[in-house]
């Protein structure tokens, strides 16, 4: 099957930044190339605990319930793939999750992983209908349902719009942003157990660099302690029924949230974190783009 879509060429000639341009085709093949990519290693963290409160809830880090005998079942997970953004700070024609990352658009790199992994049983695409095909184009060489929702207005009603498509037999929502092409498989693999366990779970990466809170006139107020800070990620995987109670409560208020776990945490229900990867980027400005390439073609001179 090959789709014809938008070539990429360097940015600084890119037809895809400019206007007046006109986009030149290329055929892309499904399923996307084996990239051989491996996410980066970082060190375990480690603390020094002075009593059982003060360890850090995190699936690298010791911490009862553990994974060890937690099994996923097959065909149990729905993911939701949220593609219906639109991506100005990218600067492009089309919205960013459909630009080419090494001649296969951004949002088909997260669709196949998901595709290959046993546990799930559909994917429910959130996305505007002018950019189904492609998505449609890819459905010969997986091997899961796809389903196709609109968007919202706000991403918490895409993420509605996409939780009513989903099977009523799921044991797990899986919720995934399309323009984060690099998640790995083993990482999902451990947000969905995490998930098991503990009714929500979430991706993240500790922080690195420094956060300050500032007042309104942007003077310092203070300084925040690094070692208690999280940069959440996707997916976010949550069980249906608590999610829709979630959901029930958030419209109930007029609540406004800017990510899944948060309609969570609004029950006072606790969110686990997952230890994910910093190449889990998401790619929201051309500079991404480049960073994006680069971690997946290491030899690459641009």
């Amino acid at each position: 099957m090959e789709l014809v879509g938008v070539k990429q060429v360097p940015l600084s000639t890119n037809p895809l930044f400019t206007s007046s341009s006109t986009l030149v085709p290329f055929h892309l093949s499904f399923p996307p190339p084996n990239l051989h990519f491996q996410p980066p290693k970082f060190p375990k963290l480690t603390t020094k605990h002075t009593s059982s409160a003060s360890k850090i809830h995190c699936s690298s880090i010791s911490a009862k319930p553990t994974q060890g005998n937690v099994v996923v079942k097959e065909k149990s997970v729905s993911v939701i793939l949220l593609a219906g953004g639109k991506g100005k700070r990218m600067g492009a024609s089309m919205p960013k999750q459909y630009l080419p990352l090494m001649d296969q658009p951004i949002a088909l790199y997260s669709l196949y992983t998901f595709s290959q992994m046993v546990e799930v049983k559909e994917i429910v695409v959130v996305c505007d209908p002018s950019y189904r095909d492609i998505f449609e184009g890819a459905q010969e060489k997986i091997h899961v349902g796809l389903k196709f929702t609109e968007p919202g207005k706000e991403r918490q009603d895409s993420v509605y719009s996409g939780l009513q498509a989903v099977d009523s037999d799921a044991e797990l929502v899986c919720i995934h942003d399309s323009a984060r092409p690099l998640v790995s498989s083993q990482d999902i693999d451990k947000v969905l157990k995490d998930a098991w366990l503990h009714g929500a779970a979430v991706l993240g990466v500790p922080a690195k660099a420094t956060i300050k809170e500032a007042n309104s006139d942007r003077f310092v107020v203070k300084t925040l302690d690094r070692k208690t800070l999280w940069e959440m990620q996707t997916p976010q995987v949550i069980k249906p029924a608590l999610l829709k109670e979630g959901f029930d409560l958030v419209n109930r208020k007029g609540l406004e949230v800017t990510d899944d776990v948060s309609i969570v945490e609004h029950l006072n229900h606790p969110v686990y974190i997952t230890e994910g990867s910093y190449s889990n980027i998401k790619i929201t400005t051309p500079d991404d783009l480049i960073f994006a390439e680069r971690i997946l073609n290491p030899g690459s001179s641009h």
